[in-house]
C-alpha cells in the first residue's frame, strides 16, 4: 500500500500523496519491517502528515507500533505560530518517561536472598497496578498540586525525596515551564492524588540489572557508567492525572469541532496560538510536572530500599538521566536554512540533542543527551546516547515497541507458569497481576537489540552500554 524508498541507511521516506502536507520518513531496517504488520502504523504516519503546520517529514520510529492518532514511536513538528497541538500527538500518559541510575555493586550483591528481599521491599514501598495509589501517603493538597506544577521534580526533592544534583540530570530540569494548575479539573486532581511515588500497570516497572556490555568507553566513564555495575529503570508517567487531562482535552476539541477535514479524528487539534491550545498545553506541562515529581519519589523509595536491605546509602544511587517520551515541547530547529521556533511532539520517542546542544547541562554538552531505550523483562535495555540528527529534529526510539497485543500476548500465555518461565530466565518477577505479566512476556516485545542497530544505522543514537535486567516489578 504504502511506497517507501530508502535513501539512507535505515532510513526511508514515504510519498507525498494528495492531503498531505510533508512526507513520510521512517527509520527502519528491511528485517523490523518485515517481521511486523506495519500497514496500520504507516496509515497513521500518513495520517500525521495531514496536520497544519507541520514541517520536514512525518516520522516514524523503529519501535513504531499502532496508538492512538499518532502511532506509538511518532514524531512530528509543528510550526509554533501557524500549527497545531494534538492530545493524540503526545497520548494519554503525558510524560511517560524512564529515568536510570547506577549502583556501584555488582550482581552478587543482589543475588538469592538478598535480591529477594531488596525486590520485595520495593514492591511494597511503590504500589502498582491498574489505579493504586500510596495507602499511607496522605492526598496531595490545593497548595502542594500548585507547588508540583511551578517546580515539577524539584518538588519531591524539597519534601526530602532526592539530591539537589538530581536536578542537573533530569530533561529540562525537571520542569516544563508554563505549567498552570488551574487548568486542571477537580476530576484531575482526585485521581492523581494518591498516585505520586507509584509505577501503576502496562508496561511500567522498576527494574534492577547488570551493566553487561559497554559499546562507547569515553561516553560511559564520563557518565561514570562501568560494565559489571548494578542499574536501576524506572518507567512510569503522570497516572490517572495526565490521562485525565488527555481524556477532558479530546473531549472538548472533538465538541469544539476541531477534527473537521482531518483523516482520522482521532488526530484532533487546537492552534497553537489559540486559547483552546493554550490551555491544553499548560495542562499538559503540569501533568509532565506531575510525572517528574512522580519519578523522583519513586527513586527516593528505591534508594530507601537500597539502604535498608544492603546498607547502600541513598547518595550512592547515582541518577544519571530521567527522559521524556510521550511529551509536546517548543524548541528550536533549523527549517530549510532558518532557526524556527517548533513544537515537537514526540510519542513514544525520545530527545536525542547531541553534543553541544544550548539545553544540555555541562556534564552532557560535551558527550551529548543519553537515550534510554528499555527492552523488554527478559533480554536487554539499552543506554544510548544522542547524535542530534536534524531529520528527526533530534528524536530517537523510546523501547522495543510492541510486536504484539496485550490480548494475543495473554492469550499464548495462558496455562503456562509465566513466573517459573522468567525465573529460568535468570529473572525474577513480582507484580499485582499475572494478567499485566503474561501481556508483557518477552515475547510480546521487538528485539530492542535490532530497534537500537536501526537506530545507530540511521545515526540518531549511538549505542553506550547493554544492560540485562535481574529483578522486575510490573504492575
Amino acid at each position: 500500500m504504502f511506497n517507501l524508498k530508502k535513501v539512507a541507511p535505515a532510513t526511508y521516506v514515504m510519498e507525498k500523496k494528495e492531503g498531505m502536507r510533508v512526507p513520510g520518513l521512517i527509520i527502519a531496517t528491511e528485517e523490523i519491517m518485515q517481521e511486523i504488520d506495519f500497514e496500520k502504523p504507516l496509515e497513521q504516519v500518513r495520517n500525521m502528515a495531514f496536520l497544519q503546520g507541520i514541517v520536514g517529514y512525518s516520522i516514524a520510529m523503529p519501535d513504531i507500533h499502532w496508538g492512538y492518532g499518532f502511532p506509538i514511536g511518532g514524531v512530528a513538528a509543528m510550526d509554533a505560530e501557524n500549527g497545531v497541538i494534538s492530545p493524540g500527538g503526545v497520548g494519554y500518559d503525558i510524560n511517560c518517561g524512564v529515568r536510570f541510575a547506577v549502583i556501584p555493586e555488582t550482581i552478587q550483591s543482589i543475588e538469592g536472598e538478598h535480591g529477594d528481599k531488596l525486590l520485595k521491599r520495593i514492591f511494597e514501598t511503590v504500589p502498582s497496578g491498574v489505579g493504586r495509589g500510596h495507602k499511607k501517603v496522605r492526598g496531595l493538597s490545593d497548595r502542594d498540586y500548585g507547588e508540583i506544577a511551578a517546580k515539577g521534580a524539584r518538588f519531591a526533592i524539597e519534601q526530602g525525596h532526592g539530591f539537589a544534583q538530581d536536578l542537573e540530570h533530569i530533561e529540562s530540569n525537571g520542569v516544563i515551564e508554563d505549567a498552570d494548575i488551574s487548568t486542571i479539573s477537580s476530576t484531575a486532581k482526585d485521581r492523581g492524588k494518591n498516585q505520586i511515588g507509584t509505577i501503576g500497570s502496562g508496561n511500567h516497572f522498576v527494574e534492577i540489572g547488570e551493566i553487561e556490555q559497554i559499546y562507547l568507553p569515553d561516553v560511559a566513564s564520563d557518565w561514570g557508567v562501568e560494565e559489571g555495575q548494578l542499574y536501576l529503570l524506572i518507567h512510569s508517567g503522570s497516572r490517572g492525572f495526565g490521562h485525565q487531562v488527555c481524556q477532558e482535552t479530546l473531549d472538548h476539541f472533538l465538541a469544539k469541532g476541531y477534527a473537521e477535514g482531518l483523516p482520522d479524528k482521532q488526530l484532533v487539534c487546537a492552534p497553537i496560538q489559540s486559547q483552546d491550545g493554550q490551555e491544553y498545553f499548560r495542562a499538559m506541562a503540569t501533568a509532565a510536572n506531575f510525572a517528574f515529581t512522580n519519578r523522583q519519589t519513586i527513586l527516593h523509595e528505591v534508594r530507601t530500599a537500597f539502604h535498608d536491605v544492603l546498607g547502600i546509602s541513598p547518595e550512592k544511587v547515582r541518577l544519571i538521566y530521567d527522559v521524556c517520551h510521550n511529551i509536546a515541547k517548543f524548541e528550536t530547529h533549523e527549517v530549510e536554512g532558518k532557526k524556527q521556533r517548533l513544537c515537537v511532539h514526540r510519542k513514544g520517542a525520545t530527545r536525542a540533542f547531541g553534543p553541544g546542544a544550548e539545553e544540555l547541562n555541562p556534564i552532557f554538552k560535551k558527550t551529548g543527551q543519553p537515550v534510554l531505550v528499555p527492552g523488554d523483562m527478559g533480554r536487554a535495555s539499552h543506554l544510548m546516547v544522542g547524535m542530534g540528527n536534524s531529520l528527526t529534529w533530534c528524536s530517537s526510539c523510546h523501547g522495543a515497541g510492541r510486536a504484539r497485543s496485550r490480548v494475543k500476548s495473554k492469550k499464548s500465555w495462558k496455562g503456562r507458569d509465566i513466573f517459573d518461565f522468567m525465573q529460568k530466565q535468570g529473572v525474577t518477577v513480582m507484580a499485582t497481576s499475572g494478567r499485566t505479566v503474561a501481556e508483557e512476556m518477552p515475547d510480546a516485545y521487538k528485539d530492542v537489540d535490532k530497534v537500537v542497530d536501526a537506530v545507530e544505522e540511521a545515526k540518531l543514537a549511538g549505542k553506550v552500554a547493554r544492560l540485562k535486567p535481574r529483578l522486575v516489578i510490573k504492575g
